[in-house]
């Protein structure tokens, strides 16, 4: 078993039915990536890309999904944390990382960026590692 912290592309692609997880993994992420799938999809569906029932279908899928969605305190204190050493203005990318290094063997981004960004701070994969066992 492997455990990930998904980012909101990967989880977008997770609900499109793009990619399939395999059933020995474990899905991580911060609560925050929620809000962050629901802005995603609304804007999705008002750029005429999805519809509108198609874009409630996958936030419903979202919210069925086996993923453990976390954002207590001892994350925000360490994403705030890994902001400040990494230089960032914002927290939000810091709470992925805070979470791979408090929860996950590696995190699973589709911002190419950002991986390149951590890949010396945690362990990243690619969305190929989910579909394997």
């Amino acid at each position: 078993m492997t455990r990930f912290v998904i980012d909101c592309g990967t989880l977008l692609r997770i609900a499109s039915r793009e990619v399939e997880v395999a059933a020995e993994h474990k899905l991580v992420a911060p609560t925050l990536v929620r809000s962050q799938a629901l802005a995603a999809l609304y804007e999705a569906a008002r750029r005429g890309e999805i519809s509108a029932s198609e874009g409630m279908e996958r936030v419903t899928r979202i919210n069925s999904l086996k993923v453990r969605f976390l954002g207590d305190k001892v994350l925000q204190r360490q994403a705030w944390k890994v902001a400040d050493e990494l230089g960032w203005e914002t927290t939000y990318d810091a709470e992925y990382v805070a979470l791979t290094r408090l929860q996950a063997d590696a995190f699973v981004t589709s911002d190419g960026d950002l991986a390149r960004a951590v890949s010396g701070v945690v362990e990243t994969a690619t969305v190929d590692a989910l579909r394997t066992a």
